[in-house]
Parts: structure tokens; C-alpha cells; sequence
């Protein structure tokens, strides 16, 4: 196991990439329906990506939820019931990391894409196979999986599946099994209330 450096110490760059395992019935069916049969437990159900540095409160971040926002990580430690890994890239130039980030800032605002979470569903019914997202394979709704992996893309970057096809287990399989392309700089835990959301309280 790595030994990762307290919250108060880290510091989260851009191209970091997040994921999140959180405690509600949506994120819990996503967990499910993402696990192809004989595929051991999912632990993920939500990717996102970092686009601006800072600690674990401040870091900017982009990800799609009932549209793609970019805002805070520190939003997470509202959410007691949800835990938050990071995982860094290090095989990334500077050029390549400046692509990644341009890319997942163009998806801000863009309404989410809830017809591909349907055909995500139906093609876990097919044990995975890449057959109805190929349908909705359009870069205009993104869904928090889309936004990393072609972010990623246009670096040449990806996570062994096609872009259109991957899921936040599919990015955790790659960065957990790939110690050369991508290192844990925080464990999966609940992000701890910041201070001055406390002062606020």
C-alpha cells in the first residue's frame, strides 16, 4: 500500500484524475450495472477530472452531472457518504496535459447524456459488448466517464476500451493496474469538511 500524505498536505494538479464511490441508490445501481459478469466487485460509480491546482478543498474540477460543471472538489466534503480517490498521470508531457485540460473545459455546461446511460445498460445485458453505445457515440451529452476518457484521447492517451465505451470502473481498473502511467496520491475516503464551511455551519 503507499503511504499518501495527509489532505492538509496534498496538493491536486491538473489532469489528477478522481473517482467516487458514494452511499445512494443511484450510485449504488450504477456500481452494479457497470460489473460485467465474473468481474469482481466495482468500487467506483463517478469519474471526474481536475483542471486547476490546489489542495483537496480549492482544486478546480470538471465532471458531468445533471450537466458538466466546473467547480471545487472541496463540494465533496458535503457529502460524508461518499468517498474520493485520486489518481495522478505520470507519463504526460506539458503539451499533453495542456490538450487534456482544454479538452474537458469544452464540455462545461453541456447538458448531460442520460440516453447513454441507457445504452450502457443495455450493454451490460450483452456481458459488456460495445454494440448500442455505439449509437449515442456522439460527443454532445457527455456523462462523467465520457468527459475523462476523451479528455484523455485527445492527448492519444486511453483506458484499454474504446472512449465511448468506458465507465468510471473501467478507469479505476486501468489506473489501479498501470503503477507506470498513473500513481494513488489519495486513498479512497470521505473528504473531510473544509474550515471555513465549518465557520459557515
Amino acid at each position: 500500500m503507499p503511504e499518501f500524505v495527509p489532505d492538509s498536505d496534498l496538493t491536486l494538479e491538473p489532469c489528477d484524475i478522481f473517482l467516487t464511490k458514494g452511499d445512494s441508490f443511484v450510485s449504488k445501481a450504477i456500481r452494479f450495472f457497470s460489473r460485467t459478469f465474473g468481474e469482481k466487485r466495482t468500487e467506483v460509480n463517478h469519474v471526474g477530472i481536475i483542471v486547476e491546482p490546489g489542495s483537496v478543498h480549492s482544486a478546480m474540477a470538471v465532471e458531468a452531472l445533471s450537466k458538466v460543471r466546473r467547480h471545487p472538489l472541496g463540494r465533496y466534503g458535503k457529502k460524508p457518504k461518499t468517498d474520493v480517490a485520486v489518481f495522478r498521470p505520470i507519463n504526460l508531457t506539458d503539451e499533453e496535459k495542456a490538450k487534456i485540460v482544454a479538452k474537458a473545459e469544452s464540455y462545461v455546461n453541456r447538458k448531460y447524456g442520460w440516453p447513454k446511460i441507457v445504452t450502457h445498460l443495455l450493454d451490460w445485458c450483452l456481458n459488456g459488448a460495445y454494440v448500442f453505445r455505439r449509437l449515442t457515440d456522439k460527443d454532445d451529452y457527455p456523462i462523467c466517464s465520457w468527459v475523462v476518457a476523451y479528455a484523455y484521447l485527445e492527448a492519444g492517451k486511453g483506458f484499454d476500451v474504446e472512449a465511448g465505451a468506458a465507465n468510471p470502473d473501467d478507469i479505476w481498473d486501468f489506473v489501479t493496474k498501470n503503477p507506470d502511467k498513473y500513481t494513488p496520491v489519495r486513498d479512497l475516503k470521505p473528504v473531510p469538511e473544509s474550515l471555513a464551511a465549518r465557520a459557515q455551519a
